[in-house]
């Protein structure tokens, strides 16, 4: 799909499973996490999903999920280094490069808007170098609430105006694509596949790059 940037002000872009490949994360928190957390306390694999999956289901689309001081305190490990032992599995989904450059030449204001940690986006930024396309890096929990949240929109807005209607925001939740929808962004689109592992292609309500 080509994206016309022609009428575009604004572009608002996702990290983890739109700009980078979302295997990573994945890995981390479907594997690595549970084989940590099951060598730690003498578990079974089947014995430490079985403890946190619901742990885990409770806490999404809040800021605890994406919380590294969270799950350090709260399953006993210490998550960055865990993520920083994978950190070779992160990696840009394809072109995406080629849609920053794109995107810098186009449009004066590009952001990232990510529900990461700033600890995890500096070590993404160390891997990739992803902060050199954007004119702001900006992490929910710097706003008090995640993207899933209206107050994170009004968050934005007040911390520097844009237009919802020239304002262009991709994302791979679904969730998320509903609350830019609801604050009245435009121009919304979803992801395909966003983790490059993945058999088959998902469906979603908004056009899918």
């Amino acid at each position: 799909m080509i994206i016309d940037l022609q009428n575009i002000e604004t572009v608002l872009l996702d990290m983890d499973g739109t700009l980078l490949d979302l295997h990573f994360d994945n890995y981390f928190w479907q594997t690595h996490l549970y084989q940590a957390y099951s060598n730690k306390h003498q578990l079974s694999l089947q014995e430490s999903r079985a403890l946190l999956e619901p742990e885990f289901t409770s806490r999404r689309g809040t800021l605890d999920w994406y919380c590294v001081e969270f799950w350090s305190d709260k399953l006993e490990l210490d998550i960055m280094q865990l993520k920083t032992d994978v950190a070779q599995k992160i990696g840009y989904r394809p072109y995406v490069k080629q849609f920053l450059a794109e995107c810098q030449r186009k449009v004066s204001d590009v952001r990232l808007i990510t529900n990461g940690h700033r600890r995890v986006l500096n070590l993404k930024i160390k891997r990739t170098q992803l902060d050199q396309y954007f004119n702001d890096l900006i992490c929910s929990h710097e706003l008090g609430s995640p993207k899933e949240d209206q107050q994170f929109w009004h968050a934005l807005q007040k911390r520097k105006g844009f237009d919802p209607d020239q304002t262009l925001f991709v994302d791979d939740s679904e969730a998320v694509l509903d609350s830019a929808r609801d604050y009245g962004i435009k121009h919304v689109y979803s992801i395909e596949r966003p983790d490059s592992k993945m058999q088959q292609s998902r469906t979603s309500k908004y056009p899918m790059v």
